[in-house]
């Protein structure tokens, strides 16, 4: 759910700039995401073929892709120590290939950033949970993730979104899109104009909590944790360009809402949309089991409510977005974003029914 820019680009002009070992044998676009281009690459030399995973960085999403990639430096770097001399500690973590400059990117010709990691073995992403226990190890690999940075040492990361979970800003910005109304949409659109209106109080509810800056992925969906195929354990957190300063319950919040409902983010039949209470469960018991001993009681009293907040907040996005023209985000279809953005509301108002049961559930693990 991104924009997209404008001229494709292509690997081929640029693989030869990557320390790879072996001749580059094949080049395939690879994975499902919208923001940037992704090509996996096989080598061929001595010894059985090595394959790598080349990304070209969105920079109309990405405004510093050397800021994006200084934070991937250091936080690679640092998980992996913290890995290191478990078992399979080299699949723990990405791995950068250096660029033949020696730096960790390569800006091309047209000033376009690429970068390049280790393609994991034996470990699978997956669109959508299919279990409780799925989620379970998803959720424990991101409170891990969280955990293992929780003593970076200084400097502070840099922003790479700045304001990206800053739901006042988001309630400003539709605000905004609701009287410009430059595209006429918005008597198209308001039950879910009267909707957001009717729950803005909401949107500064955790950045008025007082609650400790943390280092957060900010894109917890399912498909950014990397499954092991033989044991199912959450091996490896991927989709590094979001890591930055936020509250660790940007992360929960945004699990809550990508892998507890069984419906795709853009479903028109909304009677497809709910809560699912288990797997909720499960996200709680899988991220306490491994961020438990860092958060505080406060974060852990908001467990529940993040994920109406992100889920909320991500549903005002795409509410903007389409009275502002879908400027921003990709659309495929007329009315897409108004979709996306029904989605999100209906995944509010399930949770709102259950949100009672949910506190419980969370104070009961938490202790």
């Amino acid at each position: 759910m991104t924009e997209t820019y404008l001229v494709p680009r292509d690997p081929r002009a640029v693989v030869t700039q990557f320390q790879f070992h072996g001749e580059v044998a094949a080049i395939a676009p690879h994975g499902t995401g919208h923001i940037n281009d992704t090509y996996r690459v096989e080598c061929h030399g001595a010894g059985a073929p090595m394959r790598y995973v080349l990304q070209h960085i969105n920079r109309n999403v990405f405004r510093n892709p050397a800021a994006v990639m200084q934070n991937i430096e250091r936080v690679t770097a640092h998980v992996g120590a913290q890995a290191a001399g478990e078992p399979d500690a080299a699949r723990r973590v990405l791995k950068l290939i250096p660029a033949q400059d020696g730096r960790n990117w390569h800006v091309d010709a047209a000033g376009e950033t690429w970068r390049a990691f280790h393609f994991i073995d034996r470990a699978h992403t997956y669109e959508a949970a299919t279990s409780a226990g799925q989620a379970f190890q998803a959720a424990r690999a991101f409170g891990r993730f969280q955990q293992q940075l929780a003593n970076l040492p200084a400097p502070r990361l840099h922003d790479t979104i700045p304001d990206f979970h800053h739901t006042p800003k988001r309630m400003a910005a539709l605000e905004q899109a609701i009287s410009s109304d430059v595209k006429g949409r918005a008597i198209l659109a308001r039950p879910e104009i009267e909707f957001a209106l009717a729950r803005q109080t909401i949107a500064g509810v955790l950045l008025e909590a007082n609650l400790p800056e943390r280092i957060t992925h900010n894109d917890t969906k399912f498909n950014n944790v990397m499954l092991d195929d033989a044991t199912g354990e959450g091996i490896c957190v991927i989709d590094l360009d979001t890591v930055m300063p936020g509250l660790a319950l940007y992360d929960f919040g945004d699990m809550v809402r990508t892998t507890t409902s069984p419906a795709a983010e853009d479903e028109q039949d909304l009677s497809k949309v709910t809560m699912q209470f288990p797997l909720f469960e499960a996200l709680v018991r899988g991220y306490l089991d491994a961020a438990d001993g860092f958060l505080t009681a406060a974060e852990k009293k908001y467990l529940a409510f993040s994920g109406k907040l992100i889920t909320f907040e991500t549903g005002i996005r795409f509410l903007a977005d389409y009275l502002a023209g879908d400027t921003y985000f990709k659309v495929h279809r007329e009315g897409h974003n108004l979709d996306r953005c029904r989605t999100q509301f209906k995944l509010v108002e399930s949770i709102e029914r259950q949100e009672e049961k949910m506190n419980r559930l969370v104070k009961t693990i938490a202790g």
